[in-house]
């Protein structure tokens, strides 16, 4: 049985694509290496360390607290 998103991984995903862009894209702009982002927002990693949701707040142009909430 899958276990549902959390909120930080649907919210990552959600701020992408209102922005229109690619896990790829997103990684090069928050300065992660793709495979931790897409581990991330498919729900891999649950507890994210709070410097790498740093560095994804920044390169979507929200808040930590838009990610976690």
């Amino acid at each position: 049985m899958q276990e549902e998103l959390s909120s930080i991984a649907k919210n990552i995903k959600k701020y992408r694509d209102k922005l229109g862009i690619s896990q790829d894209k997103l990684s090069k702009l928050a300065g992660t290496t793709l495979h931790t982002l897409t581990k991330i927002e498919i729900g891999a990693t649950s507890d994210p360390r709070i410097e790498t949701l740093k560095k994804i707040a920044k390169g979507l142009n929200v808040s930590v607290d838009d990610l976690i909430k």
